[in-house]
């Protein structure tokens, strides 16, 4: 009888840790994007784009560029297909790490935020026309000293993966202790 308290305690463990791990997988998260992670770039991009894990719809504030010195990037219209966001951009601001900020939402409703770093190694600008002015040096004599890569965090806005595991372990471990104690033989103390 004792086997049998020992194999539905060991059950019930088990099968808290598959109903608690689930959640995990449930998030989508960025697996492309463009600028890519850590790319050091010589003209910045006149279009940013985020793929992720399955399709998204956009949130509030979806795509934010941002650099040295708080220099904002002006980002038109997202648009959304499926599971890819590309934002235009109108680049400003000197040589340095930027940071391209997202926020989505996943299908299950859930709010996706993280963000991508990249480096221009030269000032950008407006977009102009083609000709060419003596006031337009070469902009790495301005601002050639480029910051020390920032940590960067790419997050999906969930419950980050170590923690569902060691949920689990936790579980697994007071299951173990009380399916132990049960089996216990009783001792009638004489």
């Amino acid at each position: 009888m004792n086997i049998r308290r020992l194999a539905t305690a060991l059950l019930l463990s088990g099968a808290a840790v598959l109903v608690t791990a689930t959640p995990a997988f449930a998030h989508t998260e960025l697996i492309a994007s463009d600028p890519a992670q850590n790319a050091s770039l010589a003209a910045a991009p006149q279009q940013v784009s985020l793929t992720f894990g399955e399709a998204v719809t956009l949130g509030d504030t979806p795509v934010t560029v941002t650099g040295p010195d708080g220099a904002a990037w002006t980002v038109g219209q997202a648009a959304v297909t499926g599971a890819v966001v590309t934002a235009p951009v109108t680049p400003n601001g000197p040589a340095g790490t930027y940071t391209l900020a997202y926020q989505v939402i996943s299908d299950d409703g859930d709010e996706v935020k993280g963000s991508v770093q990249f480096t221009l190694t030269a000032a950008a600008g407006p977009a102009t026309s083609a000709t060419t002015t003596t006031s337009e040096a070469p902009p790495s004599t301005t601002a050639s000293a480029e910051p020390a890569a920032a940590p960067t965090k790419d997050s999906d806005g969930g419950i980050p993966v170590w923690v569902w595991i060691l949920g689990a372990v936790v579980l697994v471990a007071i299951g173990l202790v009380v399916a132990l104690r049960v089996a216990r033989p009783k001792n009638s103390g004489a």
